[in-house]
């Protein structure tokens, strides 16, 4: 996603537009209606692929580490004998 700045406007918010690049944002400046220069991230030769991605939205805060759970920590709620057979009758 992109903003738009006029040059007046880039000119007074110079350290909010370089916030929001560093953030991975682009942004498009123009000059009297006209889009003349764009501001954005430098690639950076980063590995691709999920996993890639998860650690890098983890540094950044984004998201969180997954929560180590203990092997047979988690048991089902409620056990009701017969309730695939029931499902699988209602199908029907």
């Amino acid at each position: 996603m992109s903003r738009d700045y006029s040059t007046y406007d880039a000119k007074a918010k110079f350290s909010e537009i370089l916030r929001k690049v560093r953030a991975g944002q682009r942004v498009v400046i123009s000059y009297r209606g006209e889009k003349v220069a764009e501001v954005r991230p430098l690639s950076k030769r980063k590995p691709s692929g999920l996993l890639a991605r998860l650690k890098e939205l983890e540094e950044r805060g984004v998201l969180e580490p997954p929560k180590k759970v203990k092997k047979g920590s988690l048991k089902p709620l409620v056990h009701k004998p017969g309730a695939l057979a029931r499902f699988l009758e209602s199908r029907d």
